[in-house]
């Protein structure tokens, strides 16, 4: 199994290309349990609101990877979750810092498209590159690489296949 988390600021393109790629590649996608909060609950991210959204998603992977798919995308990780307490609260939080980061790779989509107003985003203008510093220093805190994914919609969208690709193929070249 590879698990893939695409991580990023808001309006980058993961979820719409996690939601492409992943059933053209063999795989299946855990969408943004985020998202799903911020839509039917709405968009004040207490930090209790924040730590049940790290441990909802935590769980909603758990049960994912347990059906052993070949590939797993993940939109979004704790990760992404971190930095919102971070860019929210000013501070990491230890029981989010607690929830592994599980992705055999993870892709950081650059900040370099268009922010588009959707209702639950927040980040714009500085603030936007102040949150991309807030993951990419998230992940430096966990220890994490990522493979950077910028350009176009169809740059990404090769970027990202390829990232993918290239793992898939290591993978199944150390298997006997």
């Amino acid at each position: 199994m590879l698990h893939v988390a695409f991580l990023g600021v808001e309006s980058t393109g993961k979820s719409t290309l996690a939601a492409r790629l992943a059933p053209r590649m063999g795989g299946v996608m855990l969408p943004e349990y985020g998202r799903e909060y911020a839509e039917t609950i709405g968009t004040d991210f207490t930090p209790e609101a924040l730590r049940h959204i790290a441990r909802e998603h935590a769980a909603r992977l758990g049960r994912l990877r347990a059906t052993r798919p070949l590939l797993l995308i993940e939109d979004t990780d704790v990760v992404i979750t971190a930095a919102w307490f971070r860019m929210l609260h000013g501070r990491r939080d230890p029981e989010i810092s607690a929830i592994p980061a599980r992705a055999d790779l993870h892709l950081l989509f650059a900040p370099d498209t268009p922010w588009v107003d959707d209702g639950t985003r927040q980040f714009v203008g500085q603030d936007r590159l102040a949150f991309q510093s807030a993951i990419e220093d998230e992940l430096a805190a966990r220890g994490l690489d990522a493979v950077l994914i910028e350009g176009d919609w169809q740059q990404r969208r090769t970027s990202a296949s390829s990232a993918i690709t290239h793992r898939l193929d290591k993978a199944g070249s150390a298997t006997p």
